[in-house]
């Protein structure tokens, strides 16, 4: 088991590598230095669709490539909080931040948490994101009348996430 402080030290590690990866617009280049060759990474979208990549090449492929790159450009993910558990587990409070600031000058952004655990090495061998989606559609219709939204990811993410949100309370 990890003791406190190093389960800390990875959540600090994690904290700098999202930071930088904001920064650069890639978010691939920590992988291997953070996650577990085995790692289940998982985003539960509200019951709407379950994404759920299975080692590093996949969580390279999918969740960090393929879903980070189209139309979430402008976009940051900046932590509020990091929550040492025990047992090798941490929880994060993030949040999902778009471009731009409303008129009274708070940012366009809704919370999310992610549930991580570490295997005895201190890479993360399981983790799950999830986050109130009907606020996230919410903030993407904001950003869009602020002329902020993305067409990429209003086509390929807002409009099929609506849809399956409709589909699953109808």
């Amino acid at each position: 088991m990890l003791t406190e402080q190093q389960l800390r030290q990875r959540a600090d590690d994690l904290i700098r590598f999202h930071a930088e990866a904001d920064k650069r617009n890639e978010w691939t280049f920590f992988v291997d230095e953070m996650y577990a060759q085995n790692c289940v990474y998982t985003c539960e979208y509200a019951g709407t669709l379950l994404v759920r990549s299975e080692g590093i090449e996949t969580i390279k492929a999918t969740h960090y490539g393929r879903d980070m790159a189209y139309g979430w450009e402008d976009w940051t993910f900046p932590y509020k909080g990091v929550y040492i558990g025990s047992d090798n587990k941490i929880i994060t409070h993030w949040m999902n931040r778009g471009p731009g600031k409303k008129a009274d000058g708070s940012f366009n952004e809704t919370p999310g948490v992610s549930y991580i655990t570490f295997d005895d090495e201190g890479k993360i061998c399981q983790q799950l994101d999830m986050f109130d989606l009907a606020h996230q559609m919410k903030l993407c219709d904001e950003l869009e009348e602020q002329g902020l939204l993305s067409i990429h990811l209003k086509e390929n993410w807002v409009k099929p996430m609506k849809a399956k949100l409709m589909t699953m309370l109808s």
